[in-house]
């Protein structure tokens, strides 16, 4: 069976985290910090991101869950147009108006290779949309060569670096189709 065919039989769900499931949360994301240092990352090597960051995604509701049936197995922060460090890149942005972003993807050790990240990804092509906006924009270290890889089969444009806490990034930019 393929991951395809694994997707399609679940019953997944996208929705705002709540404050009881930071252990949950913080579980995929200790997970996925350790999946970036066996892989070489320096990203999230430095006590970022932590459980106080989650509290405060929740707090201002942009943290986001992914469930399969009634199982945390994913988390990503989702904003609207609330990206400071976007507004210098050393590139260009595909556009300029309104945008979705996200950070912090991560998926539970037990459900990898079967596509959530980018099913996770459509869930917030899906909030975009609702939102009438048709701009997604994400970066990831230039070292996380699973997330590159993942923006590229996911239709983002590569469109320069931008700098968080003094470290550049690769900027990544999807552009949804007004039409579906």
């Amino acid at each position: 069976m393929n991951s395809g065919s694994i997707i399609k039989k679940m019953k997944y769900t996208f929705r705002k985290a709540k404050i009881s499931e930071i252990s949950q949360i913080w579980m995929i994301l200790q997970q996925a910090i350790n999946r970036r240092k066996e892989d070489g990352s320096n990203q999230w090597q430095d006590g970022y991101p932590n459980p106080e960051v989650i509290k405060k995604d929740i707090e201002n509701r942009i943290g986001f869950v992914l469930l399969v049936e009634e199982t945390v197995i994913g988390y990503s922060a989702v904003l609207i147009n609330n990206e400071p460090a976007y507004a210098k890149i050393d590139g260009n942005w595909l556009t300029n108006g309104d945008f979705v972003v996200f950070h912090r993807v991560a998926i539970s050790e037990s459900h990898l290779g079967i596509g959530l990240a980018k099913k996770l990804m459509q869930f917030i092509e899906e909030f975009a949309f609702k939102n009438k906006i048709f701009s997604i924009k994400a970066d990831t270290n230039f070292d996380n060569i699973a997330m590159i890889n993942i923006f590229e089969k996911s239709g983002y444009t590569y469109c320069g670096e931008v700098y968080f806490r003094g470290s550049p990034r690769k900027a990544y930019e999807k552009v949804l189709d007004k039409s579906v």
